[in-house]
């Protein structure tokens, strides 16, 4: 125990690491009012003129415009929306909402527009994926309207897994088990999520350089030749580097992740996180969570993440006999999960669930994972990416630090 206080004592107390910290937890504040400058209303006076409002007035605007729609989103609920806003375009003559005349949208679509997500998505067309437009959609259709979503998700299934009954059934087996009917409160906004996921990764890199000179450098100013000499100068030695470098990653990443959560919701009203991710993202979307658990199950997930890589990390810098090279290379992994998705979309799936930078990822985190539909096929198998993705990172948490301080152990200079 001694020894970890000294190792922690002593990457605390480098100024690079102060810096990231604090530049960490800055973010965190930023990240999390960012997507509050995104929200945008305006309407007409009864004057004629036009008042607009920004940020978290206009937040405010659109939850009392639209409490009615809050809640539970029943069948009838969102067949009565329909019905209004077929009306309401017969009533002026057009076939989209854009083409309404000024102000109209606001004043009588927008009160019920939360119930509309989602159902062009489920009278898609099975062979084509096609959504109608709700004008095509007949009222009388929506009293099955959560029958009609599951049939929807079974064909969207055998369009993106043909050769893979394995998966149809995992997924409308996932979906069978989501709680129904969905609710839904304004204000909620997959945005949130998207810069959750923005400040774990710059969290993420942070915590890689921080670690990066952990191991090699010692290696680097020969001050390791002297530690070996002493009593406690390998394996306890390096296990306590480990567990310093991790517990600092880990209390940085969960205090960055529990100021996010706390400031956005405080920004859009902690009642949003009621609301279900299929009233956020897709209509059929696998995961049975609402927006208050999909936060908290992505930093969870993200927590085990950052350990990985800071692990993996580690393991560069007991194996690299300088910092640059360790950085580098730790830093290239970081980078790999986006250029795979980029560049090799077909196997994507497999390498993310592998990295272990993947968690947090830009466009290839655990979050965008668990609102998309593919699988991993294994033999007659179908595994869901993200729990593919959790439980490599649980796996390489234990693994890479082992195999750490067994490399630093073995290391010649």
């Amino acid at each position: 125990m001694r020894i970890f206080k000294l190792e922690w004592k002593r990457i605390m107390k480098t100024k690079m690491t102060w810096v990231l910290l604090l530049l960490a937890l800055l973010l965190s504040i930023v990240s999390a009012y960012l997507p509050v400058t995104y929200c945008y209303s305006s309407y007409q006076e009864a004057d004629g003129t036009e008042t607009v409002l920004k940020g978290v007035a206009s937040i405010a605007y659109e939850k009392k415009r639209q409490a009615a729609a809050a809640g539970v989103v029943t069948p009838k609920k969102v067949q009565k929306a329909v019905e209004a806003y077929q009306a309401c375009l017969e009533k002026y003559g057009v076939d989209q909402s854009y083409d309404l005349p000024e102000g109209v949208y606001e004043q009588e679509i927008l009160p019920y527009a939360p119930l509309l997500h989602g159902v062009k998505e489920a009278f898609a067309d099975p062979d084509t994926g096609m959504a109608p437009a709700i004008m095509e959609i007949s009222p009388q259709q929506l009293g099955n309207y959560y029958e009609v979503c599951e049939k929807r998700l079974a064909a969207l299934m055998k369009m993106e897994q043909p050769d893979s009954p394995a998966a149809q059934k995992s997924a409308l087996r996932m979906y069978q088990k989501v709680k129904k009917p969905f609710y839904v409160y304004p204000g909620a906004s997959s945005t949130m999520m998207d810069y959750q996921n923005i400040m774990g990764f710059l969290v993420l890199l942070f915590c890689v350089v921080i670690a990066a000179p952990v191991f090699s450098a010692d290696y680097q100013s020969g001050a390791d030749e002297i530690l070996r000499c002493t009593k406690y100068g390998r394996k306890q030695l390096g296990t306590a580097k480990v567990a310093a470098a991790l517990s600092i990653s880990a209390a940085a990443f969960a205090i960055c992740s529990a100021v996010y959560i706390v400031a956005a919701n405080s920004l859009f009203g902690w009642e949003c996180t009621k609301t279900s991710v299929q009233m956020i993202y897709s209509i059929v979307t696998l995961a049975g969570v609402n927006l208050g658990q999909l936060q908290w199950i992505f930093a969870a997930a993200g927590l085990f993440s950052v350990l990985a890589a800071v692990s993996f990390t580690l393991l560069l810098s007991a194996k690299c006999k300088n910092t640059v090279t360790s950085l580098a290379v730790a830093l290239v992994f970081c980078m790999l999960p986006v250029v795979a998705c980029l560049t090799v979309p077909g196997v994507s799936a497999w390498i993310c669930s592998v990295l272990p930078a993947s968690g947090v990822s830009i466009q290839a985190s655990i979050l965008y994972a668990m609102t998309d539909f593919q699988f991993l096929h294994i033999g007659g198998l179908a595994v869901w990416v993200p729990a593919a993705m959790a439980g490599m990172c649980i796996l390489e948490v234990f693994l890479f630090p082992w195999l750490t301080v067994r490399s630093y152990c073995k290391h010649t200079g």
